[in-house]
């Protein structure tokens, strides 16, 4: 772990120094030592949460459970969440200490922030990680990326830098889906043939685009950061944002995240991809929201493994040679063609996936500190969101396209691979 607690040890050292002088109390509080709930400050974990709306909160308040994670700094665009944020972070810790800004380059400048939990609509992912790297910070931060460029970019960028990232999904951590991609992974279904995943549809309100005047203590420039240049309307911004093309990819990447993650999981793939896609999808003709709100895609594996993803709900299954698994809803229990496969007992010499019961926020801690890679790693998630991408890709252009995972390109598509980034607005760069 990157120690950056040298003012803390100082203080520890001086009190110290100085009690025995007889010129300060001899007594210092518990918390101090790391006694009670709390790790001692040199082991505390210190971060910046940069965006602390509505996932931002669950991510601050899953930090702030922690006893070695010291939230020092929060950063976001509109006041009134902002100054809420830095309530609950004092409220905890029975202080005044922590710091608030609306630009969270003061984040990444500080020296005294071991890691940064990023929380922002997708567009602005991978510019605030990737800076966080740079700067010698590692990073969790939310799914998914919003180009496939960009999350090359974000992935090599980790490597080179040495830095820890965890893409912030629970997935992984959750037994349905870790038992069954352990399953599919061992062979329970036999040969693996056909994935189904289902994912939530939607918006089907087009959205109202019509132009109001931006609220009082919100930096709506700072929130558009690299995107293209819209008027302020209330339907662009907080949750809405993933209907929006210029933000996000709608449904597939924000629940693709989830299932298509486990499927790439279970099917071996998790560093690679499909070599071929083709799918259909609708969006609204006119309004403010513009990904597609129903969608079927058709997927192909260098292995001749299919997955089909298809709107219109939750559930994931997978079919082999030998049986199926499956199940039916958000972390619904797991069905099987066979009892045997159910029970399955993985033994000690196959294959065990990686997990952390306890969540993405201690799977990241702990490897802040082991300097290991988290359970869903920078590589992992950008392959994952590829996925996704690659299918967004393949229905705006109407039509079948071969993918090369290797090389991360379209073979024979320059319509296609001119859709791999995207022009950021000035003055923002990667």
């Amino acid at each position: 772990m990157k120690q950056c607690n040298g003012s803390r040890r100082k203080f520890l050292h001086k009190a110290a120094m100085l009690s025995l002088a007889g010129l300060a109390p001899t007594i210092l509080p518990s918390s101090v030592f790391g006694k009670g709930d709390r790790a001692s400050p040199s082991d505390r974990i210190t971060l910046g949460c940069v965006g602390v709306g509505g996932e931002g909160t669950r991510n601050l308040m899953a930090f702030l459970g922690q006893p070695d994670a010291q939230v020092v700094a929060v950063c976001e665009v509109e006041q009134a969440r902002r100054d809420q944020a830095r309530d609950r972070v004092n409220q905890r810790y029975q202080n005044r200490d922590c710091a608030s800004c609306r630009d969270f380059r003061e984040i990444i400048a500080r020296d005294d922030i071991d890691a940064v939990c990023v929380s922002t609509p997708d567009h602005w992912h991978v510019p605030i990680s990737l800076m966080a790297v740079r700067a010698g910070k590692d990073v969790i931060c939310e799914k998914p990326t919003l180009t496939i460029a960009e999350g090359r970019l974000l992935s090599d960028a980790v490597t080179r830098y040495g830095r820890v990232f965890q893409t912030s999904t629970e997935d992984r951590s959750l037994a349905v889906y870790h038992r069954m991609a352990e399953l599919v992974r061992n062979r329970r279904l036999g040969k693996l043939q056909r994935i189904y995943v289902k994912l939530p549809a939607g918006p089907m309100d087009p959205g109202d685009p019509t132009p109001q005047p931006v609220p009082p203590g919100f930096d709506y420039d700072m929130w558009l950061g690299p995107a293209p240049w819209a008027p302020y309307c209330p339907g662009r911004i907080h949750w809405n944002f993933r209907w929006i093309v210029d933000y996000s990819g709608g449904q597939l990447t924000d629940w693709g995240a989830h299932l298509i993650d486990t499927a790439q999981w279970a099917n071996d793939t998790e560093r690679t991809g499909p070599v071929e896609v083709e799918g259909t999808g609708k969006r609204h003709a006119s309004g403010l929201y513009n990904t597609y709100y129903e969608y079927h895609l058709r997927y192909k594996y260098a292995s001749g493994v299919e997955m089909f993803v298809d709107s219109g709900g939750v559930a994931l299954r997978f079919e082999g040679t030998d049986g199926w698994i499956a199940n039916n809803g958000w972390v619904a229990p797991l069905e099987a063609s066979s009892k045997a496969i159910l029970d399955s007992v993985i033994g000690p010499g196959e294959i065990h996936l990686s997990t952390c019961p306890a969540g993405e926020h201690r799977n990241f801690l702990d490897c802040v500190k082991s300097r290991r890679d988290p359970y869903f790693p920078a590589e992992i998630g950008h392959r994952c969101s590829s996925v996704m991408h690659v299918g967004n890709i393949a229905m705006w252009l109407g039509r079948k396209l071969h993918w090369d995972s290797g090389k991360e390109r379209f073979v024979s598509d320059d319509g296609a691979n001119r859709l791999l980034s995207r022009a950021m607005r000035e003055p923002w760069v990667l």
